[in-house]
């Protein structure tokens, strides 16, 4: 009950302005950053996105953050000025049972731009590069994976076209057009 009441509390202080958590924000942060808030990772590993190389840093068990299971930091990102290996590209948290329930995504985040029931997983998404994956009876967050927002995905009421990589996500099938009755 204690892990949920200082979650609860990281997400009304941390959560609503931008799609980071805590300290953390994709684009922004850095390595020094997160190992300054956060510690040394449990484990580290080497991996390639898009073809440079990059970096995971795992926290768990009790090098976890207060209310996770894990969260998973994958450093490394393409920008405008070349190649960051060091600045965060995207995270996710493996909350725990109870510590961010659908309710509170929605306090804590606003109302998403879409959502549903993709691959039996039901999710929310926001403009604002998170995605929020639940438990089958949409109860409570079972992984929040955070990433900058898609291009496109500033405007107000804009839904971005592509999900971000993420466990069971594709776009929904598009709805099929009305027949034209047009005259000719």
């Amino acid at each position: 009950m204690r892990a949920a009441l200082v979650a609860l509390l990281a997400l009304f202080a941390f959560g609503a302005a931008a799609a980071g958590w805590g300290t953390i924000t994709p684009g922004e942060s850095t390595t020094a950053g997160v190992k300054t808030e956060h510690g040394e990772p449990s484990k580290v590993t080497k991996t390639k996105a898009e073809g440079y190389d990059t970096t995971e840093w795992t926290y768990e068990g009790d090098r976890a953050p207060v209310g996770m299971t894990r969260m998973v930091v994958e450093f490394g990102l393409l920008t405008r000025q070349g190649y960051q290996p060091d600045v965060v590209r995207s995270f996710r948290l493996e909350p725990k049972a109870g510590v961010f329930s659908r309710d509170q995504v929605i306090v804590g985040w606003g109302k998403p731009e879409k959502g549903g029931i993709q691959d039996g997983v039901p999710f929310m998404m926001y403009n604002s590069g998170l995605v929020v994956y639940f438990d089958k009876d949409i109860l409570n967050a079972v992984s929040m994976w955070f990433t900058r927002p898609l291009p496109g995905a500033g405007a107000e009421g804009s839904t971005p076209t592509a999900t971000p990589a993420a466990p069971a996500t594709r776009s929904p099938e598009p709805k099929p057009k009305p027949p034209d009755r047009s005259t000719r």
